[in-house]
């Protein structure tokens, strides 16, 4: 599809999760194998990446999942099918939930709205795009800022990705915040990409502006890297199939 052609109707879920000592692990293999099979069953909910934050570029133990929906009208079904209960749960994830609990502390979650141009997570894997690391931006805004800053990154992206390889994948505006924030995802080919782009930006922080500059009140960049069953690792949806473990049955 040419890109001026795509328009991007979905709707994420942005979660960034606190895990509970060494269960980092455990927590993503939770959410890929055992969670995301019902998800895609159930809500026709795609797991659009699940990632480790690199702790020394963020607060630490955390990971980063992000859901895919079928637009707004897709979400208010999940979330009728989940908050529809006496509990404000699926009584048939009771196992499900209390397996996570100990796995994390709690998080923060965001809706995003993607950019027109933007890939949908099938769209990306289908393209080829895969890295070694992620780079996760989060850019808080002038209010109202948000969809010029977004236009303005897909223009000024063209010089990290012609120099240094890095793709913007993913770019959102936060909803329900008033058009104030933004999320970008890079994807890096390779550490060595990573090291030589971080030099230059050093060097030269001009490069890493991309548009929009008198908006931006702060950015925050950290590193993440795919979970063994991340969309983008293994190039297609997590299954039923990938369960492994015993603390896979629930």
């Amino acid at each position: 599809m040419n890109e001026s052609d795509r328009v991007n109707e979905k709707v994420y879920i942005h979660e960034l999760i606190d895990i509970i000592g060494q269960n980092r692990a455990r927590y993503m293999y939770h959410m890929t194998a055992n969670w995301s099979p019902i998800g895609q069953e159930e809500r026709g909910q795609q797991c659009y990446g699940v990632w480790g934050v690199v702790g020394s570029t963020a607060r630490w133990p955390q990971v980063v999942n992000i859901w895919e929906e079928d637009g707004f009208d897709g979400l208010a079904r999940s979330f009728q099918h989940e908050l529809g209960h006496d509990t404000l749960q699926d009584p048939k994830l009771a196992k499900w939930w209390a397996q996570a609990a100990g796995y994390r502390s709690g998080g923060f979650d965001r809706i995003l709205v993607p950019a027109p141009w933007m890939r949908t997570g099938a769209e990306a894997i289908a393209d080829g795009v895969a890295g070694e690391v992620h780079a996760h931006v989060q850019v808080q805004l002038r209010p109202g800022a948000a969809p010029e800053y977004l236009a303005a990154a897909h223009d000024g992206s063209k010089a990290m990705t012609s120099r240094f390889g890095w793709q913007l994948t993913g770019a959102w505006r936060t909803a329900m915040a008033g058009d104030a924030e933004c999320i970008l995802l890079w994807t890096i080919p390779t550490w060595h990409a990573w090291a030589e782009a971080e030099k230059a930006l050093t060097a030269e922080p001009g490069l890493g502006r991309l548009g929009a500059e008198l908006d931006v009140l702060s950015v925050h960049r950290f590193l993440m890297v795919d979970a063994p069953l991340s969309p983008f690792r293994i190039r297609r949806q997590p299954a039923r199939s990938d369960r492994t473990d015993a603390y896979s049955e629930v």
